[in-house]
């Protein structure tokens, strides 16, 4: 009885505040101001292919950067002893604490251009630079936030590898780095998929990021949509049809991402060689 209890809760919960919501979109996106069907919106939507392929491609740039850092930190947090990892993993999670909007607010006092960088560069006698509205700013924010995500399901996934196996492999002759793409990685390869999953989806979406850092020069997805529903050219309707082909694309890069998913495959892989 108490199981049933709990299904019926999240039943409701999923029907608030997924299934409604869903559902809504879809039919803002079908129709217009008069309720009628029409697809005109989507033809809209064609006209910011290029906020869109901006938004993949910083996306997807911050994706690679933070799993170029974070690999790395993943392994070796998973070497040092329990107790450090506690601490370490403690340190990583304890910016998410803080509000994501004041977060932000501190790398626009760092990056300005009477912020804390160019101050420090000026006493090095070299002359401001502009890095607060560009691209990279907004790149910064995103690898700054959402490092994390990268970190904690690859550091996961090493952490439950068996030692033995990566003993195994250097016993019979494998070096460093063959213990690293032939064990390690292929079975690190899960956390990884679902870190780049977790990266690149809020980083496609993101809009305060873009806006406080990247100003009005580098508008993504998400604050197009921000701009049909809050701001003064209001379309529900527009924004609607934005974010469900957003949505789309997103459902369409995680089944790619799940395509390179092949965890029991290299286990077996592994196991067998």
């Amino acid at each position: 009885m108490k199981i049933k209890n709990f299904s019926i809760v999240y039943i409701l919960w999923m029907l608030i505040f997924t299934i409604i919501p869903m559902a809504l979109i879809f039919i803002f996106a079908f129709t217009d101001k008069s309720g009628e069907f029409t697809l005109e919106n989507f033809f809209y939507v064609g006209r910011y292919s290029n906020v869109f392929l901006r938004s993949i491609g910083l996306g997807a740039i911050s994706t690679i950067v933070c799993l170029i850092l974070g690999y790395p930190l993943a392994y070796i947090i998973s070497k040092i002893s329990v107790d450090k990892q506690n601490i370490v993993i403690m340190l990583i999670m304890l910016p998410m604490w803080i509000n994501f909007l004041l977060r932000t607010y501190a790398w626009m006092t760092i990056l300005e251009n009477n912020g804390l960088l160019n101050r420090f560069l000026s006493i090095l006698g070299v002359a401001p630079i502009s890095f607060i509205n560009t691209s990279g700013a907004v790149v910064l924010g995103m690898v700054y936030n959402f490092l994390p995500y990268m970190i904690l399901p690859i550091y996961s996934a090493i952490a439950k590898i068996d030692k033995r196996i990566v003993e195994a492999a250097q016993d019979l002759g494998a070096g460093k780095c063959n213990v690293f793409l032939k064990v390690l990685l292929p079975l690190s390869l899960p956390g990884v998929i679902s870190g780049i999953t977790m990266v690149f989806v809020p980083a496609v979406s993101t809009f305060i990021i873009s806006k406080m850092l990247g100003g009005g020069a580098n508008i993504l997805i998400g604050d197009l949509i921000e701009m049909q529903f809050l701001g003064s050219t209001y379309n529900p309707h527009l924004g609607s049809a934005i974010s469900f082909v957003l949505m789309i694309l997103i459902f369409i890069s995680i089944g790619i991402m799940n395509q390179f998913d092949d965890s029991d495959e290299d286990l077996d892989e592994v196991g067998c060689k």
